[in-house]
């Protein structure tokens, strides 16, 4: 049998077994959906009166819009500014300066421990004490902040453990060849560490997105607190609740579709490169010119 990541994989066995699992926990999670909305739908709760108030565009122009404007907004600021600073502790924590690597560790581990919620009212009564923003973006604001923290702290140490997964030869060969530090960090190790760790970078930025339901506690508009408010507003919480929740499976499978996409194309970008640098340094008459062709023949 080929060896998985964690695991053996499966023989004709198991294989049976684990389908027939599939097909019983499926049948099972249906059938209680099914009681489940038979008995909202006893209550009352899913007739056609309760979804009439999203057929007209007032209540999405109240509600649900400007909950999907913060919800995005909010991500898609943290996303940027948690990336950035996770590069930056990630980098930081393997730097060959040990007071470097000592601070780098500190800031990690100190904002992993503190909950997002925390950091969020923190920076939001931290704010409002110092007039740092204006009043109506006072939220918006505590929100980024706690999750830019938080995030960029865990995106340091995947950079971290994916920098440490690649092969150790590839840092001696770098120093043969007489590349700094810096260099070998950003031209060989890094461009691969991100490509290989894309899928569970993109698995924290999709908490990121979630996480923005918790600025509600700070009075953040955003999309779970607009479908509460509609639900108490029209009396309709569960329809609410599920078109919020199909609003925000959809965010969540763009994003994810996005990612995917991107890392096939880096990888094709990554495969297509090797032949055009062989040729370049045979055009170049560099000393490895026979050795590239070697390998690419």
């Amino acid at each position: 049998m080929s060896a998985s990541v964690l695991f053996d994989a499966p023989g004709p066995r198991a294989r049976i077994r684990n389908g027939v699992l599939t097909v019983l926990t499926v049948v099972a999670a249906a059938a209680l959906l099914g009681y489940v909305l038979s008995r909202m739908s006893a209550k009352g709760q899913l007739t056609s009166e309760k979804w009439q108030p999203f057929l007209t565009a007032d209540l999405w122009r109240t509600y649900v819009l400007p909950g999907v404007e913060g919800t995005l907004t909010a991500a898609a600021i943290s996303i940027v500014l948690a990336l950035v600073l996770g590069l930056a502790l990630g980098v930081g924590r393997l730097a060959p300066i040990a007071p470097v690597r000592w601070l780098c560790a500190v800031i990690v581990e100190f904002f992993r421990a503190v909950p997002v919620l925390i950091m969020m009212i923190f920076a939001y009564f931290l704010y409002a004490l110092y007039n740092t923003f204006p009043s109506e973006h006072l939220a918006l604001a505590g929100v980024i902040t706690g999750l830019t923290l938080y995030n960029g702290a865990v995106i340091a140490e995947i950079v971290r453990a994916g920098v440490h997964s690649l092969p150790r030869g590839q840092r001696e060969a770098a120093a043969s060849l007489g590349m700094s530090w810096g260099q070998t960090m950003r031209l060989i190790l890094l461009p691969q560490a991100i490509t290989a760790m894309l899928p569970v970078l993109v698995s924290q930025l999709v908490v990121v997105l979630k996480d923005t339901a918790i600025g509600y506690q700070i009075t953040f508009v955003e999309m779970v607190r607009q479908g509460t408010n509609i639900g108490s507003a029209y009396g309709n919480y569960l329809p609410a609740l599920i078109v919020i929740a199909v609003l925000m499976i959809a965010v969540n499978f763009t994003l994810s579709w996005f990612a995917t996409w991107l890392e096939r194309r880096l990888r094709r970008s990554k495969r297509g490169a090797v032949p055009m640098d062989a040729e370049a340094v045979e055009q170049e008459g560099a000393p490895g010119a026979q050795v590239l062709t070697a390998q690419r023949d």
